[in-house]
Protein backbone atom coordinates (compact mmCIF):
# COMPACT_ATOMS: atom_id res chain seq x y z
CA UNK A 1 0.00 0.00 0.00
CA UNK A 2 1.64 3.34 -1.11
CA UNK A 3 1.19 5.83 1.99
CA UNK A 4 0.88 9.19 1.87
CA UNK A 5 2.83 11.96 3.53
CA UNK A 6 0.06 13.14 5.65
CA UNK A 7 -3.73 12.15 6.33
CA UNK A 8 -6.10 13.97 7.94
CA UNK A 9 -9.53 12.63 9.58
CA UNK A 10 -12.04 14.15 10.41
CA UNK A 11 -15.14 12.84 12.80
CA UNK A 12 -18.68 14.78 11.57
CA UNK A 13 -21.75 15.09 13.52
CA UNK A 14 -24.22 17.49 12.11
CA UNK A 15 -21.99 19.92 11.16
CA UNK A 16 -23.39 21.15 7.55
CA UNK A 17 -22.75 24.81 8.29
CA UNK A 18 -19.22 23.89 8.64
CA UNK A 19 -17.66 21.41 6.55
CA UNK A 20 -17.43 23.72 3.38
CA UNK A 21 -15.27 26.08 5.91
CA UNK A 22 -13.24 23.38 7.42
CA UNK A 23 -12.69 21.99 4.58
CA UNK A 24 -11.06 25.29 2.95
CA UNK A 25 -9.01 26.23 5.38
CA UNK A 26 -7.48 22.09 5.72
CA UNK A 27 -6.56 21.83 1.94
CA UNK A 28 -4.88 25.26 2.40
CA UNK A 29 -3.18 24.22 5.38
CA UNK A 30 -2.42 20.95 4.37
CA UNK A 31 -0.93 22.28 1.65
CA UNK A 32 2.07 23.94 2.73
CA UNK A 33 2.85 20.71 4.01
CA UNK A 34 2.45 18.55 1.05
CA UNK A 35 -0.21 18.22 -2.06
CA UNK A 36 0.40 14.35 -1.20
CA UNK A 37 -2.26 14.32 1.20
CA UNK A 38 -5.73 12.42 1.73
CA UNK A 39 -8.66 13.77 3.62
CA UNK A 40 -10.85 11.74 5.48
CA UNK A 41 -14.45 12.55 6.92
CA UNK A 42 -16.02 9.87 8.68
CA UNK A 43 -20.34 10.93 8.85
CA UNK A 44 -21.57 9.91 12.23
CA UNK A 45 -24.75 9.04 11.03
CA UNK A 46 -25.71 12.82 10.87
CA UNK A 47 -29.28 13.85 10.75
CA UNK A 48 -28.79 17.03 8.58
CA UNK A 49 -26.78 17.44 5.33
CA UNK A 50 -23.36 16.91 6.38
CA UNK A 51 -23.19 13.67 4.15
CA UNK A 52 -24.28 15.14 0.89
CA UNK A 53 -21.98 18.07 1.57
CA UNK A 54 -18.84 15.40 1.92
CA UNK A 55 -20.46 13.48 -1.33
CA UNK A 56 -19.58 16.78 -3.27
CA UNK A 57 -16.47 17.44 -1.21
CA UNK A 58 -15.40 13.84 -3.00
CA UNK A 59 -16.68 14.78 -6.04
CA UNK A 60 -14.78 17.57 -6.56
CA UNK A 61 -11.16 16.77 -4.76
CA UNK A 62 -10.06 13.05 -5.11
CA UNK A 63 -7.81 13.55 -2.14
CA UNK A 64 -11.20 13.33 0.02
CA UNK A 65 -12.64 9.86 0.79
CA UNK A 66 -15.33 9.31 3.48
CA UNK A 67 -17.24 6.81 5.99
CA UNK A 68 -20.78 7.20 7.01
CA UNK A 69 -22.17 4.87 9.92
CA UNK A 70 -25.17 2.93 9.73
CA UNK A 71 -26.12 4.70 12.95
CA UNK A 72 -24.49 7.06 15.54
CA UNK A 73 -21.67 5.01 17.27
CA UNK A 74 -19.83 8.09 19.01
CA UNK A 75 -17.08 10.44 18.18
CA UNK A 76 -14.29 7.55 19.60
CA UNK A 77 -15.43 4.99 16.76
CA UNK A 78 -15.64 7.94 14.09
CA UNK A 79 -12.01 8.54 15.18
CA UNK A 80 -10.62 5.00 15.25
CA UNK A 81 -12.71 3.77 12.14
CA UNK A 82 -10.89 7.04 10.56
CA UNK A 83 -7.50 5.86 11.33
CA UNK A 84 -8.50 2.40 10.26
CA UNK A 85 -8.64 3.64 6.73
CA UNK A 86 -6.00 6.10 6.60
CA UNK A 87 -2.57 5.77 4.71
CA UNK A 88 -0.46 8.25 5.63
CA UNK A 89 3.11 8.13 7.04
CA UNK A 90 1.46 10.86 9.06
CA UNK A 91 -2.25 11.39 10.51
CA UNK A 92 -4.01 14.16 11.99
CA UNK A 93 -6.75 14.22 14.56
CA UNK A 94 -9.39 17.42 14.43
CA UNK A 95 -12.74 17.20 15.12
CA UNK A 96 -14.83 19.13 12.32
CA UNK A 97 -16.71 21.76 14.79
CA UNK A 98 -13.67 24.68 14.03
CA UNK A 99 -12.83 25.05 16.89
CA UNK A 100 -9.22 23.04 16.55
CA UNK A 101 -7.51 25.57 13.93
CA UNK A 102 -6.69 23.71 10.97
CA UNK A 103 -3.84 26.44 10.92
CA UNK A 104 -1.91 24.50 13.26
CA UNK A 105 -1.11 21.71 11.74
CA UNK A 106 2.28 22.55 9.73
CA UNK A 107 3.43 23.73 13.25
CA UNK A 108 2.31 20.16 14.47
CA UNK A 109 3.74 18.61 11.20
CA UNK A 110 7.45 20.51 11.80
CA UNK A 111 7.80 19.51 15.21
CA UNK A 112 6.75 15.69 14.34
CA UNK A 113 9.91 15.71 11.61
CA UNK A 114 11.96 16.69 14.84
CA UNK A 115 11.82 12.89 15.49
CA UNK A 116 8.52 12.56 17.97
CA UNK A 117 6.62 9.81 17.21
CA UNK A 118 3.10 12.51 18.87
CA UNK A 119 2.55 16.05 18.49
CA UNK A 120 -0.57 16.79 20.56
CA UNK A 121 -2.87 20.37 20.79
CA UNK A 122 -2.36 21.49 24.14
CA UNK A 123 -5.35 24.45 25.26
CA UNK A 124 -3.99 27.67 26.85
CA UNK A 125 -8.01 28.90 26.52
CA UNK A 126 -10.75 27.19 25.59
CA UNK A 127 -13.29 30.55 23.99
CA UNK A 128 -16.93 30.05 24.16
CA UNK A 129 -17.44 27.37 26.48
CA UNK A 130 -19.33 27.98 29.59
CA UNK A 131 -17.80 27.65 33.18
CA UNK A 132 -19.38 24.46 33.70
CA UNK A 133 -17.37 23.07 31.01
CA UNK A 134 -14.37 24.37 31.82
CA UNK A 135 -14.51 23.39 35.46
CA UNK A 136 -15.64 20.01 34.84
CA UNK A 137 -13.23 19.03 32.46
CA UNK A 138 -10.21 20.72 34.68
CA UNK A 139 -11.48 18.58 37.41
CA UNK A 140 -11.54 15.64 34.78
CA UNK A 141 -8.04 16.03 34.11
CA UNK A 142 -6.71 16.22 37.16
CA UNK A 143 -8.37 13.78 38.96
CA UNK A 144 -7.13 11.20 36.03
CA UNK A 145 -3.63 12.21 36.20
CA UNK A 146 -4.41 11.36 40.16
CA UNK A 147 -5.74 8.10 39.50
CA UNK A 148 -3.91 6.08 36.45
CA UNK A 149 -0.45 5.34 36.58
CA UNK A 150 -0.44 6.63 32.69
CA UNK A 151 0.79 10.74 32.35
CA UNK A 152 -1.91 11.44 30.30
CA UNK A 153 -1.76 14.99 28.92
CA UNK A 154 -4.02 17.39 31.14
CA UNK A 155 -5.75 20.20 28.82
CA UNK A 156 -5.99 18.48 25.68
CA UNK A 157 -8.33 16.93 23.51
CA UNK A 158 -7.78 14.20 20.35
CA UNK A 159 -6.47 17.52 18.12
CA UNK A 160 -2.76 15.95 17.39
CA UNK A 161 -0.71 14.35 14.74
CA UNK A 162 0.48 10.50 15.09
CA UNK A 163 2.86 8.68 13.24
CA UNK A 164 2.16 5.84 11.57
CA UNK A 165 3.43 3.15 14.02
CA UNK A 166 1.05 4.52 16.60
CA UNK A 167 -2.00 3.92 14.27
CA UNK A 168 -0.82 0.23 13.91
CA UNK A 169 -0.79 -0.15 17.29
CA UNK A 170 -4.07 1.54 17.82
CA UNK A 171 -5.25 -1.65 15.92
CA UNK A 172 -4.15 -3.96 18.55
CA UNK A 173 -6.00 -2.77 21.22
CA UNK A 174 -9.23 -4.46 20.87
CA UNK A 175 -11.19 -2.85 24.02
CA UNK A 176 -14.75 -1.47 22.85
CA UNK A 177 -14.86 1.36 25.25
CA UNK A 178 -11.99 3.27 23.52
CA UNK A 179 -10.28 6.09 25.58
CA UNK A 180 -7.61 7.27 22.72
CA UNK A 181 -5.50 9.99 24.08
CA UNK A 182 -5.23 7.69 26.75
CA UNK A 183 -4.05 4.72 24.87
CA UNK A 184 -2.11 6.83 23.17
CA UNK A 185 0.07 8.31 25.54
CA UNK A 186 0.04 4.45 27.23
CA UNK A 187 2.54 3.65 24.74
CA UNK A 188 5.38 6.08 25.52
CA UNK A 189 7.33 7.29 22.28
CA UNK A 190 8.51 10.58 22.02
CA UNK A 191 5.93 12.55 22.59
CA UNK A 192 5.93 16.57 22.87
CA UNK A 193 2.65 19.42 22.95
CA UNK A 194 2.27 22.77 20.88
CA UNK A 195 0.14 25.14 22.65
CA UNK A 196 -3.06 26.76 20.98
CA UNK A 197 -6.24 29.31 21.88
CA UNK A 198 -9.03 27.11 21.35
CA UNK A 199 -11.87 28.83 19.07
CA UNK A 200 -15.70 28.95 20.40
CA UNK A 201 -17.67 26.92 18.11
CA UNK A 202 -18.80 29.02 15.32
CA UNK A 203 -22.12 26.88 13.99
CA UNK A 204 -24.45 25.28 15.61
CA UNK A 205 -24.24 23.82 19.54
CA UNK A 206 -22.29 20.81 21.47
CA UNK A 207 -24.68 18.00 22.05
CA UNK A 208 -23.56 16.67 24.84
CA UNK A 209 -25.33 16.27 27.93
CA UNK A 210 -24.16 15.41 31.54
CA UNK A 211 -24.57 12.07 30.95
CA UNK A 212 -22.61 11.85 28.76
CA UNK A 213 -19.66 13.16 30.13
CA UNK A 214 -19.44 11.41 33.17
CA UNK A 215 -19.75 7.86 30.97
CA UNK A 216 -16.50 9.16 28.85
CA UNK A 217 -15.24 10.45 32.45
CA UNK A 218 -15.64 6.83 33.67
CA UNK A 219 -14.78 5.11 30.70
CA UNK A 220 -11.25 6.82 30.71
CA UNK A 221 -10.53 5.99 34.51
CA UNK A 222 -12.04 2.54 34.40
CA UNK A 223 -9.46 2.24 31.21
CA UNK A 224 -6.17 3.11 33.20
CA UNK A 225 -6.69 2.48 36.88
CA UNK A 226 -8.41 0.27 39.08
CA UNK A 227 -8.21 2.50 41.82
CA UNK A 228 -12.00 3.02 42.26
CA UNK A 229 -12.47 -1.27 42.87
CA UNK A 230 -9.30 -0.46 45.45
CA UNK A 231 -11.38 1.82 46.75
CA UNK A 232 -14.35 -0.08 47.08
CA UNK A 233 -12.06 -2.88 49.09
CA UNK A 234 -10.96 -0.49 51.43
CA UNK A 235 -14.35 0.63 52.00
CA UNK A 236 -15.84 -2.98 52.76
CA UNK A 237 -12.94 -3.34 55.01
CA UNK A 238 -14.15 0.40 57.11
CA UNK A 239 -17.37 -0.55 57.43
CA UNK A 240 -16.80 -4.13 58.46
CA UNK A 241 -14.37 -3.16 61.11
CA UNK A 242 -16.99 -0.34 62.39
CA UNK A 243 -19.32 -3.11 62.64
CA UNK A 244 -17.48 -5.23 64.58
CA UNK A 245 -17.00 -2.41 66.86
CA UNK A 246 -20.41 -1.98 67.03
CA UNK A 247 -20.96 -5.68 67.77
CA UNK A 248 -18.26 -6.03 70.78
CA UNK A 249 -19.78 -3.16 72.08
CA UNK A 250 -23.02 -4.41 72.04
CA UNK A 251 -22.25 -7.59 73.56
CA UNK A 252 -19.54 -5.93 76.46
CA UNK A 253 -22.60 -3.78 77.46
CA UNK A 254 -24.85 -6.96 77.22
CA UNK A 255 -23.29 -8.91 79.23
CA UNK A 256 -20.90 -7.36 81.42
CA UNK A 257 -23.07 -3.96 81.92
CA UNK A 258 -26.49 -5.94 81.86
CA UNK A 259 -27.83 -2.96 79.88
CA UNK A 260 -28.91 -3.63 76.65
CA UNK A 261 -28.72 -1.25 73.25
CA UNK A 262 -32.14 -0.62 72.33
CA UNK A 263 -33.22 1.92 69.59
CA UNK A 264 -34.73 1.37 66.46
CA UNK A 265 -32.97 4.39 64.56
CA UNK A 266 -29.31 3.27 64.85
CA UNK A 267 -30.45 0.05 63.92
CA UNK A 268 -31.76 1.55 60.83
CA UNK A 269 -29.17 3.69 59.95
CA UNK A 270 -26.78 1.12 60.21
CA UNK A 271 -28.17 -1.09 58.20
CA UNK A 272 -28.64 1.60 55.27
CA UNK A 273 -25.57 2.77 55.89
CA UNK A 274 -23.97 -0.73 55.50
CA UNK A 275 -26.14 -1.51 52.29
CA UNK A 276 -25.06 1.75 50.66
CA UNK A 277 -21.59 0.88 50.86
CA UNK A 278 -22.46 -2.55 49.40
CA UNK A 279 -24.07 -1.36 46.64
CA UNK A 280 -21.83 0.67 45.40
CA UNK A 281 -18.74 -1.33 45.72
CA UNK A 282 -21.03 -4.01 43.61
CA UNK A 283 -22.03 -1.03 41.12
CA UNK A 284 -18.36 -0.28 40.35
CA UNK A 285 -17.20 -3.67 40.04
CA UNK A 286 -19.99 -4.18 38.07
CA UNK A 287 -19.00 -1.09 36.00
CA UNK A 288 -15.65 -2.95 35.33
CA UNK A 289 -17.32 -6.80 34.52
CA UNK A 290 -20.02 -4.76 32.01
CA UNK A 291 -16.50 -3.64 30.17
CA UNK A 292 -14.98 -7.25 30.34
CA UNK A 293 -18.59 -8.72 28.87
CA UNK A 294 -18.54 -5.76 26.03
CA UNK A 295 -14.93 -6.96 24.97
CA UNK A 296 -15.70 -10.80 24.88
CA UNK A 297 -18.72 -10.24 22.57
CA UNK A 298 -16.41 -9.15 20.18
CA UNK A 299 -19.41 -8.01 18.43
CA UNK A 300 -18.68 -5.38 15.32
CA UNK A 301 -18.00 -1.70 17.25
CA UNK A 302 -18.99 -0.09 14.19
CA UNK A 303 -21.19 -0.74 10.75
CA UNK A 304 -20.16 1.61 7.40
CA UNK A 305 -23.33 1.76 5.56
CA UNK A 306 -21.52 4.28 2.74
CA UNK A 307 -17.90 5.01 1.71
CA UNK A 308 -15.72 5.72 -0.65
CA UNK A 309 -12.34 4.75 0.74
CA UNK A 310 -11.34 2.17 -1.70
CA UNK A 311 -10.39 -0.75 1.28
CA UNK A 312 -11.73 -4.21 1.05
CA UNK A 313 -14.13 -4.46 3.86
CA UNK A 314 -16.71 -6.20 5.13
CA UNK A 315 -18.11 -2.78 5.81
CA UNK A 316 -18.21 -2.97 9.63
CA UNK A 317 -15.00 -2.71 12.26
CA UNK A 318 -14.12 -5.81 13.90
CA UNK A 319 -12.42 -5.65 16.87
CA UNK A 320 -9.08 -6.37 16.03
CA UNK A 321 -9.16 -3.47 14.05
CA UNK A 322 -11.87 -0.67 14.47
CA UNK A 323 -13.04 0.30 17.94
CA UNK A 324 -14.07 3.11 19.92
CA UNK A 325 -17.19 4.03 21.98
CA UNK A 326 -18.89 7.18 23.57
CA UNK A 327 -19.04 10.61 22.42
CA UNK A 328 -15.80 13.17 23.48
CA UNK A 329 -17.49 15.37 25.47
CA UNK A 330 -14.15 17.12 27.49
CA UNK A 331 -12.24 17.91 23.88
Amino acid sequence: MKLHDISVVVPVYNEEKGIPELFDRLRTTVEKVSRDAEFIFVNDASTDGSLSIIRQLAETDKRVRFISFSRNFGHQVAVTAGLEHSRGKAVVIIDGDLQDPPELIPELYATYQKGFKVVYAKRRSRAGESWFKKSTARVFYRLLKRLTHVHIPIDTGDFRLIDRQIVEQLSLMPEPNKFLRGQIAWMGFRQTFVEFDRDARKYGTTGYPIKKMLRFAFDGITAFSDVPLKFATAAGFLVSAMALLVIVYALFSHFVLNHTITGWTSLIVSSMFIGGIQLFAIGIIGEYIGRINQTVRKRPLYIVEEQNTGQETNDEGTGAGSAGNESNPYD
